[in-house]
């Protein structure tokens, strides 16, 4: 039986690798060769590229999708869609949901594969229906992972849910590589034995199974692999396109596809890695047989380690590495799969960041001990209950039922910001109403690929900034002249920086991240403990508590500014 690939260069590859940076402008000169590969599909779309392309490549998401699609005439365009959450990290009203599977099958996705991250089916209804609805091709989700309540029998009886809600085909998804070849084949075949839809299985390279597991998957009768071109792949990505064609060949499960165009593209690929160099982990491209022990998923290596650069704190990676699988298993066993390996994740990182387990507690997190995000595989005990979210009684229902529309009141709200130029414009407001108004104003800028930092000794107070530098990159050196846009600046000139010695009662940001929002006022008065503002860090909204009681006498910052750890956010006497 001939089994299909697809492709994940322009999604999930380059999410696991490269921290989902590729700009479309590198994709589109490949496109057409892409296409005329003969894959399944194409994933180009959903995952985390919506957040980065608005967040760091002042890129609208829409436009790029378009864009690809004009260069597809042979291969569906594939996005991966978390179901009730979207690409988003919180779960939005029905109206939502309908409005962007609706938008994303206009502008071009043909086959939606949606998942939920703790496997509730109830999260995919709405999405799955829609996508139906308007003639897509809906590839519905079992997430794989290990813990004593994901069984054989679970994954199967899942299969059968999602074979009843009229999914053209099933995916496996296995985001931390942990699928060994004797659970590929076993699940595979218990899936096939009671449903009949064509099944793709998704695999990571992380723990150095996947290639085996796929093979022993072919033996089973699936359908579909995923498979990312050999300069992309490995590691915490896929296995590579080529080895797995030329491995297939001769065999019953022959992909029939062109090792000579393969190698072409993937030429292409190789040169343009280089341009991404900086941003590439080793880390990433490593084969790491711990994450058998803890479980993060592909896309998550990469992204954690540039959380804990962020946070200057990259000493610490083997101690949330183990801190990981103890937060997972307090909070019932959740997949690692976005959003929850971030809900996982960076309840691991402030665990340890903050020298005392739970002390400060994302908003997201405290939403999925409450339900908001569905039934959790496990029941989580009453102790964690009690330390997260208090007294308050998690919900029972399918999440969404307690959201009322909202899609026309926040069109409005966005129209009232001035940010609508289009319909996408609204939905891209309404999944990141943070920093999408940046992104929508024109005022977003492009993030370098090779972030550089230099010390700069000046000689006098007055001394002007220095225009011209010296810079070495992994042991080239470049002579780097900058020119200023806004006039020459001197030290003089520049404010003075509110320091903790300096501001009686200061309030410091124990983490970088951007203010979301100020929660207090000049003159009012807080207890100690109250929260006084919101920080966006790790793409979680994290509660900033005041260390003292006392008067807000002055406040430094305000919404949408960004701040580093040990910065003064305000002062109370």
């Amino acid at each position: 039986m001939k089994v299909k690939l697809t492709e994940t260069i322009l999604r999930d590859a380059h999410q696991s690798l490269l921290a989902t940076r590729m700009r479309t402008r590198d994709m589109i000169p490949v496109v057409e060769k892409l296409d005329e590969v003969g894959y399944f599909s194409l994933e180009m779309w959903g995952g985390a590229t919506f957040d980065t392309c608005i967040r760091y490549l002042n890129e609208d998401p829409w436009e790029r999708l378009r864009e690809l699609k004009k260069h597809m005439h042979n291969t569906p365009a594939q996005m991966l869609l978390r179901g009730q959450n979207l690409v988003g990290y919180r779960h939005y009203s029905d109206d939502v949901v309908d409005k962007f599977v609706t938008k994303a099958h206009e502008n071009g996705i043909d086959i939606f594969r949606i998942f939920d991250a703790v496997n509730d089916i109830r999260n995919m209804e709405t999405a799955i229906k829609v996508a139906n609805r308007e003639g897509a091709h809906v590839q519905g989700t079992v997430c794989y992972t290990i813990s004593p309540v994901h069984t054989v029998e679970k994954f199967v009886e899942l299969a059968k849910d999602l074979e009843q809600l009229e999914c053209d085909s099933l995916c496996i998804k296995d985001m931390a590589g942990l699928l060994s070849p004797h659970e590929a084949h076993v699940i595979v075949k218990a899936i096939k034995k009671e449903v009949s839809l064509p099944i793709a299985l998704h695999c990571h390279c992380t723990s150095g199974m996947a290639p085996m597991s796929y093979m022993a998957a072919c033996e089973a009768g699936v359908d579909i692999l995923d498979t990312a071109l050999s300069p992309l792949s490995g590691g915490t990505s896929q296995p590579p396109t080529e080895t797995m064609v030329a491995s297939l060949g001769a065999t019953p499960y022959d992909t029939e596809l062109d090792l000579e165009l393969l190698a072409e593209i993937a030429a292409y690929f190789k040169k343009l890695k280089d341009e991404y160099r900086g941003i590439l982990d080793p880390i990433s491209e490593q084969i790491d047989t711990n994450v058998l022990l803890y479980q993060i998923p592909g896309g998550m290596l990469s992204n954690l380690v540039s959380q804990l650069k962020e946070q200057n704190a990259l000493d610490k990676y083997d101690d949330v590495l183990a801190e990981m699988p103890k937060v997972r298993a307090e909070l019932g066993y959740p997949p690692l799969v976005t959003p929850t390996s971030q809900i996982v994740g960076t309840q691991a990182v402030m665990n340890v960041l903050m020298g005392e387990r739970y002390k400060v507690i994302p908003k997201e997190v405290k939403d999925y001990v409450r339900g908001l995000y569905g039934r959790s595989p496990a029941p989580i005990s009453d102790d964690i209950i009690t330390k997260i979210i208090g007294d308050e009684e998690p919900i029972t229902c399918r999440p969404a039922d307690l959201l009322e529309p909202e899609y026309e009141s926040l069109k409005k709200e966005a129209a009232e910001l001035g940010l609508v130029k289009k319909e996408e414009d609204v939905l891209t407001y309404i999944l990141y109403p943070a920093i999408a108004p940046k992104f929508l104003k024109g005022e977003a800028v492009e993030e370098a690929l090779i972030p550089v930092q230099a010390e700069v000794a000046v000689s006098a107070p007055s001394a002007a900034i220095p225009t011209e530098f010296r810079v070495e990159v992994d042991g080239d050196v470049f002579d780097v002249k900058v020119e200023p846009t806004g006039g020459v600046v001197s030290v003089a000139d520049a404010p003075t920086k509110a320091t903790p010695e300096s501001v009686a009662g200061a309030v410091t940001s124990t983490m970088q991240g951007m203010v979301l929002s100020i929660e207090v006022e000049v003159s009012d008065t807080v207890a100690e403990g109250d929260t006084i503002c919101v920080l966006e860090a790790m793409k979680m909204e994290n509660g900033v508590h005041a260390t003292h009681g006392g008067v807000v006498k002055e406040i430094f910052v305000a919404d949408g500014d960004s701040v580093s750890t040990g910065d003064v956010l305000m002062a109370i006497e």
